[in-house]
């Protein structure tokens, strides 16, 4: 028995210090940590434990909660694992009656001016909420990543409602394209109108470009217009946030923080900040070269170069060079990645410093004091994920020997005896403080990705399935409902 279903079975969260489960709300849970982790016990083929899970779903897991829970968190985790836990159980009905229940409880938070929905809904009352500290605001990132799970949805149960919604929310997306071709990281609900704020690919903008691309892989090359709006982006982000570190000329990703010029004009001040979260980018941009990027129907393993066109060897190389520095960004005194790097640039006032660092740094964490936000590691699986497609895309050992060194941190620095894995809050220090938390992503993507990695190309294979942010396998399909965006 898994420890977290031993301490906390069917709550929404784990505390593996104090073994013990809590909820998202006060009105109950709606078993995160349960459905989210389905479809790692499929395919990891632990018959017993999902049994066990499966049992709880069909008993106990209910959607009727008053209270509000994340648009955005609910579709990838809940509705994409209980979809996804479908597909791999040969169309078990009991996920789609849930999946159908829990999809139409969201649908109200579409109902907006613009169509684009509300961050929070309310699942008891079907109706959706703004949060209390953006109100009226929405990040792309929330509400451009619910699209793979809404149009699934409507390919198994033929109701359309499912994907024009969505869809719907790509077309204001795509209408409010900035000028640049980069997305700000929050829209104005009432009018799908870009507000000013920054641009990043880390937190609250990540998913937005990923989506770009997984959903044209997902309807099986058939709808162009993703290809042209991820093509789009590509470039953008190779014109204004790819930057290279001073020292050893790592490439990175860069963020864009708007200010106000000294008679009064909006200027753009490039930050070097990358969050962990961005270290996904890298396998991505290998995934796009070989589908977007290729001069043929088949691309080799790896790839050759006459295979790929001239933005698909740019995003190749560009990726393979990012997974690089996330990988980087693990020499730490434990091995593991931290939640967001500076990497160095001229103008850091570090130079002449004797200890000063030639590439990144993690900000704050200076000696004596508590370690900052920035230098903690969350058990996130942004690098294993693009450690498993460049695996999958290349053959290459050594994205197998960087998983398993991570693997092994993972393990040492992170296993709680009788507890689970926790998060460190400081990746620099040695042996390290741990926190009480446990994400339920965890479970979901990091050991899934890590287990893949090392698994059989047949399983969970690339040109069959595309996978959800939350690593929740959906399967690439020719779709029988009319696509209606342009």
């Amino acid at each position: 028995m898994f420890i977290p279903e031993k301490n906390a079975m069917g709550d929404d969260e784990y505390h593996p210090l104090s073994r013990k489960g809590s909820n998202l709300t006060e009105a109950g849970g709606i078993g995160y940590m349960v459905v989210d982790v389905l479809d790692s016990l499929q395919v990891m083929g632990l018959k017993d434990e999902y049994a066990r899970a499966r049992k709880w779903v069909e008993e106990k897991l209910t959607f009727e909660r008053n209270a509000t829970f994340s648009t955005f968190e609910t579709t990838i985790r809940v509705l994409g694992g209980l979809l996804s836990a479908y597909h791999l159980s040969d169309y078990d009905p009991l996920y789609l009656d849930k999946a159908v229940e829990l999809a139409d409880r969201m649908l109200p938070a579409f109902n907006t001016p613009s169509g684009l929905p509300l961050p929070l809904v309310n699942l008891a009352e079907a109706k959706g909420y703004h949060t209390s500290d953006f109100p009226g605001l929405s990040s792309i990132a929330e509400v451009a990543t619910l699209q793979l799970e809404f149009r699934y949805l409507a390919e198994l149960t033929g109701d359309e409602v499912y994907w024009r919604a969505v869809e719907k929310v790509m077309d204001v997306v795509k209408r409010a394209r900035l000028p640049h071709g980069l997305a700000s990281i929050f829209l104005a609900i009432e009018d799908g109108q870009y507000h000013t704020s920054a641009i990043r690919l880390g937190s609250r903008g990540d998913s937005f470009y990923e989506y770009l691309l997984k959903q044209y892989i997902q309807t099986n090359n058939s709808e162009p217009v993703y290809r042209e709006m991820y093509e789009d982006a590509m470039d953008a982000i190779h014109q204004y946030l790819i930057q290279k570190s001073m020292g050893n000329q790592m490439i990175y990703t860069s963020e864009l923080i708007p200010e106000n010029g000294p008679n009064g004009e909006l200027t753009w001040r490039l930050t070097p900040k990358q969050d962990h979260l961005v270290c996904f980018f890298g396998g991505s941009l290998m995934l796009g070269a070989t589908r977007t990027g290729a001069t043929g129907q088949t691309v080799s393993v790896p790839p050759r170069p006459e295979e790929l066109t001239e933005k698909g060897l740019r995003d190749w190389k560009t990726g393979a060079e990012l997974i690089k520095t996330c990988m980087h960004t693990h020499d730490t005194k434990t091995g593991l990645a931290p939640e967001i790097v500076y990497f160095r640039v001229p103008s850091d006032g570090m130079d002449g410093y004797a200890m000063a660092p030639p590439d990144w740094y993690i900000k704050g964490a200076a000696a004596g004091e508590f370690p900052p936000y920035d230098a903690r590691y969350m058990l996130r699986p942004e690098t294993v994920e693009s450690l498993f497609i460049a695996y999958r895309l290349t053959g290459d050992q050594r994205y197998r020997d960087h998983g398993w060194r991570i693997f092994e941190a993972i393990e040492k620095h992170c296993y709680v005896p009788e507890g689970g894995f926790a998060t460190v809050v400081n990746v620099d220090e040695n042996p390290a403080r741990l926190e009480d938390k446990m994400e339920t992503f965890f479970l979901s993507e990091t050991l899934k990705y890590l287990y893949l990695l090392f698994s059989s190309s047949e399983l969970v294979p690339l040109d069959k399935y595309v996978l959800n942010t939350e690593a929740h396998p959906l399967p690439i399909f020719n779709p029988s409902i009319k696509t209606g965006f342009s």
